[in-house]
This record gives C-alpha cells, sequence and structure tokens, in this order.
C-alpha cells in the first residue's frame, strides 16, 4: 500500500511538473494608430488533445479602459486573430520575432487601425499580478 501511495505522489508531482514548464506567460506593450498606447497579456500553453498551442489573452487601453479578454486563434503561418470579448473589436496580428505587427478592426469594418506589440520583460510579482487578472477577468466573463 506504501508503494501505490509513493508511486501516486510522484506520479502526481511529474504531472504537474512536465505541465508547468509548457505554459508560457508574455507581456507585450504597443499601440494602437500609433496613438494609444496599449497593454497584452498572452499564455500560451501546450493543447492536452493536440501538438497546437492553446492561448489565453487579455489587453487594454492603458488608461483609458479595463481589460478586455481575447479569443486568441492561430493559423500555422504564424498570423493571429484575437476577438475581443462580446465582439467589440478584433486584433488580426502577426507575430513577427518576438512581436506582434497588424491591425484592429472594428466590428463593422468601417475602422481600422495599425496595431504593434513589443514583447516586454516582466517581474516575478507583475507576472502574479497579470496571471490574478487574467484568472479574475475569465470568472467575470464566464461564470454562471
Amino acid at each position: 500500500m506504501k508503494n501505490a501511495i509513493t508511486i501516486f505522489i510522484i506520479l502526481l508531482f511529474f504531472v504537474s511538473f512536465s505541465s508547468a514548464q509548457n505554459r508560457t506567460p508574455t507581456l507585450y506593450k504597443g499601440s494602437i494608430d500609433g496613438k494609444m498606447p496599449v497593454t497584452m497579456f498572452i499564455i500560451s500553453e501546450d493543447n492536452e488533445c493536440t501538438a497546437d498551442l492553446h492561448y489565453t489573452a487579455m489587453y487594454k487601453y492603458d488608461k483609458l479602459s479595463n481589460w478586455l479578454q481575447l479569443d486568441v486563434t492561430e493559423n500555422h503561418t504564424n498570423q493571429f486573430a484575437m476577438v475581443e470579448y462580446r465582439f467589440t473589436g478584433v486584433l488580426i496580428l502577426t507575430k513577427e520575432g518576438k512581436n506582434f505587427n497588424g491591425l484592429w478592426v472594428s466590428p463593422d469594418g468601417k475602422r481600422q487601425f495599425k496595431a504593434v506589440f513589443r514583447e516586454v520583460t516582466m517581474t516575478k510579482t507583475e507576472k502574479e499580478n497579470y496571471e490574478n487578472k487574467m484568472d479574475q477577468l475569465n470568472y467575470e466573463n464566464h461564470d454562471c
């Protein structure tokens, strides 16, 4: 019985450790239309069912808005569609190295602005704060 419990604990630790290694939080700073400063936080992690990555993301217009949750889809040529929760806008971006470039488009397609995001480093505390905010935002948007 002790051996079975020990093996279970080791397997549990291994699964927890291996999934933590495949989770990457990244912070980006940039602008929309070259005028509005924005911040975007993305967590990429391995999809358990496919070889693709799964993304959880949010962004905000600095000093102008609350965080907006993003539904992220990627194709195999480093192009991303990031739809704002409740479809108030969409980012169509191409990842070039560690940065994103593309467009923000209004839901009716009539307004389009250049969107630029550059990866920035963050402290451990900042990372924890962004992850907590992402969890809170997801809860607010998807709780029954």
